[in-house]
């Protein structure tokens, strides 16, 4: 079984190579993107807001670094009346995406559309590796190798199939299925306690599964309330189902915690199981759960903080108390604030109901060997 599950693996590596980066999201064929450097800021002013925020305006020469632009001095004029709410001030060195546009005259405009991050971001990455790799040594290489591959999954499996015009919540399940056997078979080996998580996992993500079909259709919620929709509309080779695409965020977003949950809890049966084998399985079962249910108070709290992390721009206009926000049952019955709460809530149940599935299974049915004496109680169960 071992061998079959290296091939699975492996295979994972296979997938169709088709990516977000299709065809239909380049650039116009007159527009051209290429990183450039800051080597002068030839002018620069301060405006004032009605709110009394200060943006800062700039006029730049920008030095083109790969491609046919390098080594070509091109500027970006920034200076006029318009107000754009991100923009950023730049310092010279500071490397930069620039976007080549003709006029309607065809003369070439130069517009800095973002910072060039991936240095940082790769830097990130490497720290990542070291302290997972310290903390957790080979277990760490071993998570580090399904997080990897997870990645893959959903850029190479679901993503393009999504575009294509796929059913979200068939592949994302799909997806989330090998994304489950990578992140359990890969970490804890080809054992029965995975094979107990797994099944655990299963059957909670098909509750919560159920769950978010249920009140995603009861709340009417479409699917088109965020805003990153918008550039999605038209784009790839067929029409994308937006509230199966929410659902597959849910399953997806939901499938990291219940694994979470679920190794810890069956971790603490086996440990239970090992320490005292006269133990009735019943006993081991309460033991445990006495863990599992403070591992669900924080887990819970680490979902709701997450999302209410990435939604905070969102709760500082609830907060403000301004049209069309001003009462607690236009903030609560807004399709943006619903989703979310349908998402934290959903997950919240699938997290408290994963710990006594796994419990109870590790409990019943998970098998160790025991090489002290064992009561006649014990053995009955």
């Amino acid at each position: 079984m071992k061998k079959i599950l290296v091939i699975f693996l492996l295979c994972l590596l296979w997938l169709p190579t088709s990516t977000v980066f299709a065809a239909d999201a380049e650039a116009a064929p007159d527009q051209e993107f290429f990183t450039a450097k800051v080597i002068k800021i030839l002018a620069e002013q301060e405006i004032t807001r009605q709110d009394g925020s200060i943006a800062v305006q700039q006029n730049i020469r920008l030095l083109g670094l790969e491609g046919e632009w390098t080594g070509r001095e091109v500027e970006y004029i920034g200076i006029s009346g318009l107000d754009v709410i991100s923009n950023n001030v730049y310092r010279e060195g500071d490397k930069v995406i620039v976007l080549s546009s003709p006029d309607t005259d065809g003369n070439e405009i130069y517009y800095i559309t973002d910072y060039v991050r991936q240095g940082y971001l790769i830097w990130l990455l490497v720290i990542l590796f070291l302290v997972i790799f310290a903390v957790a040594f080979g277990k760490g290489i071993k998570a580090l190798i399904s997080l990897f591959l997870t990645f893959v999954v959903i850029i190479w499996f679901i993503i393009p199939r999504i575009l294509a015009g796929g059913n979200p919540v068939l592949y994302t399940v799909i997806g989330s299925l090998i994304i489950l056997a990578i992140i359990i078979y890969l970490t804890e080996g080809w054992n029965q306690k995975s094979h107990l998580a797994v099944t655990s996992i299963v059957i909670s993500l098909f509750i919560t599964g159920t769950l978010a079909v249920l009140f995603t259709s009861l709340a009417r919620l479409t699917g088109s309330a965020e805003e990153e929709v918008m550039y999605l509309i038209g784009v790839g080779k067929g029409i994308i189902d937006f509230k199966g695409l929410l659902l597959a965020g849910i399953i997806i977003g939901t499938l990291g915690a219940l694994d979470d949950g679920v190794i810890s809890q069956v971790s603490a049966v086996e440990e239970l199981k090992k320490a005292n084998p006269n133990l009735t399985k019943m006993q081991i079962y309460t033991s445990a759960m006495k863990v599992g249910v403070s591992h669900i108070g924080s887990m819970t709290n680490t979902l709701f903080l997450a999302y209410a992390g990435a939604s905070m721009p969102l709760l500082l206009i609830f907060s403000v108390r301004q049209e069309p926000f001003l009462r607690f049952s236009q903030i609560v019955n807004n399709e943006m604030i619903a989703t979310e709460i349908v998402r934290a809530f959903v997950g919240s149940i699938g997290l408290a109901l994963v710990v006594p599935i796994a419990t109870a299974l590790a409990a019943f049915y998970l098998k160790i060997e025991v090489k002290g004496p064992i009561t006649e109680s014990a053995k009955k169960q």
